[in-house]
């Protein structure tokens, strides 16, 4: 969002368990005492909004580093900042945020690629082809430095118009060609394959004209196979929420998508700290809602000036709004556990696989359907990508399917090596697409493969997005031990 903008309308765990297995079950996660913390438990992100001068304030820096387990860039990494010439690009206020992610166990929101507003003088005079050729670069070439450092770009933002059409907002990027959008997506994924793709904009809230136009976009986009992942929804509020705020939510979630709430802020008032509890809230009951993100840390740093609309105070005080969003979510649905031990994995469940060394999730990289698709480790986005249910072959033995592919997990070429691959293939139930669950300690298993008798391991013990899933002999190593979540 431009920090000029007018104000809007005030509308506006577990364990995995096999037959015969004695397996404890964890015990119940304490309540969180810091927004991140108790985000995390429910498997979601909380993000702030960062102008990076502010990060050498040390009252600033403190609050952020200990709520919040998610940042994006205010303007830093907006067009007019990273390519004040064309061709000429400058990363530093970027590079600088991301490093301080980085730091602290953060993942960043990339915010944002194309935007009508804030683009740089020299794309301001341009038009058709000319801009259209600048545009795809201009993505091309920032995705690709941040390639691998990016948990979610908000690939286009803002490019419907207010009021109820429902139509495309003219910009200069409009007049390119309807399908500008789409190419920017497009742009995105060739250029950073594992960072989720998501559209971002502004009232809309509830179910409107505004966000009809933008649902229709993306069942279009989806049905034609273009690359988008998530949906932002904004949610600068006024004194009241959509009565089908959530509703809303879901009905995107529906289509394929994740949602997350990535620039909240909600004016002062009587009502407030209800507001803010209810988005979190909300976004707790729709599975596809992966983090919340306010546009901004405290009071004084927010672009709404006197509205005092975020959940700290200037002097860095917690406010009402603040204990509510907490309680909302320690008071939110935890993820159901498996039943008790002996009584084997739940075959219509879907789980999130941790492994036990990084504290990262089992990904079907860049969200593939393809035969071959590799698999890797990524940050928990609980995504269908990272969403697994196991299918019974018999004598304790289990696919491993994917939610994103139908396809499940496969020793690629039979391999029985160390190091062989694991891929994701079309189920045919042989025996390298078979495995077993071995019990290790404090709820984690192995996964061992009926053709080699080897274990799914993340190779060289790597604690990075993106890295590799592979066989090796079982040792019982760390990065061999997978605690599974179910989530569904």
């Amino acid at each position: 969002m431009k920090p000029m903008r007018k104000m809007l309308a005030a509308a506006t765990l577990a364990v995995a368990l096999t037959t015969g297995m004695t397996v404890a079950l964890n015990p119940a996660a304490a309540a969180g005492t810091t927004l991140k913390a108790a985000a995390a438990e429910k498997g979601r992100y909380f993000g702030a909004a960062v102008a990076t001068g502010k990060l050498s304030t040390g009252a600033y820096t403190t609050i952020l580093n200990r709520e919040f387990n998610s940042v994006v860039a205010e303007n830093e990494m907006k067009w007019a900042s990273n390519e004040p010439q064309q061709g000429q690009f400058n990363h530093s206020g970027g590079d600088r945020l991301v490093s301080h992610a980085q730091a602290n166990g953060m993942s960043v929101r990339g915010h944002t690629l194309l935007w009508h507003a804030q683009q740089p003088g020299w794309a301001q005079g341009m038009s058709g082809s000319a801009l259209r050729n600048a545009a795809i670069n201009h993505v091309t070439q920032v995705a690709t430095h941040y390639r691998g450092k990016i948990h979610s770009w908000d690939v286009v933002n803002e490019a419907f118009a207010d009021g109820g059409s429902g139509a495309r907002r003219d910009s200069n990027l409009q007049r390119t060609g309807n399908d500008w959008i789409e190419a920017a997506f497009r742009a995105a994924r060739a250029a950073d394959p594992g960072a989720k793709l998501c559209y971002n904009d502004y009232n809309t809230d509830g179910i409107n004209a505004k966000s009809t136009g933008i649902y229709n976009m993306v069942r279009d986009f989806k049905s034609r196979g273009v690359p988008i992942d998530c949906v932002g929804f904004q949610s600068h509020l006024g004194t009241s929420l959509a009565g089908d705020y959530q509703a809303n939510l879901q009905r995107f979630a529906d289509l394929g998508v994740d949602v997350q709430i990535t620039e909240l802020d909600v004016m002062t008032g009587g009502n407030q700290a209800s507001i803010f509890g209810a988005v979190t809230r909300a976004c707790l009951a729709v599975s596809r809602c992966t983090g919340i993100t306010t546009w901004g840390v405290r009071d004084c740093d927010s672009w709404r000036g006197s509205d005092n609309a975020l959940l700290f105070d200037c002097n860095g005080n917690k406010k009402a709004a603040y204990t509510a969003v907490l309680d909302a979510l320690n008071g939110g649905s935890t993820p159901p556990t498996t039943p008790p031990p002996g009584s084997g994995v739940d075959t219509s469940a879907w789980y999130v696989l941790i492994n036990r060394n990084s504290g990262k999730a089992l990904d079907v990289y860049a969200s593939a359907t393809s035969d071959g698709a590799r698999i890797s480790q990524w940050s928990r986005n609980n995504g269908v990508n990272q969403q697994w249910q196991f299918v019974d072959s018999g004598s304790g033995y289990y696919r491993v399917k994917s939610r994103n592919s139908s396809k499940v997990l496969d020793v690629s070429g039979f391999s029985t090596a160390d190091g062989g691959a694991i891929v994701q293939w079309s189920d045919l139930n042989g025996t390298n697409q078979q495995f077993r669950l071995a019990n290790s300690a404090d709820g984690y298993v192995r996964l061992i493969n009926r053709n080699s008798n080897k274990a799914v391991e993340v190779q060289g013990a790597s604690t990075a997005d993106g890295g590799n899933v592979v066989q090796y002999a079982d040792w019982g190593g760390n990065n061999q031990q997978w605690q599974l979540v179910r989530i569904g």
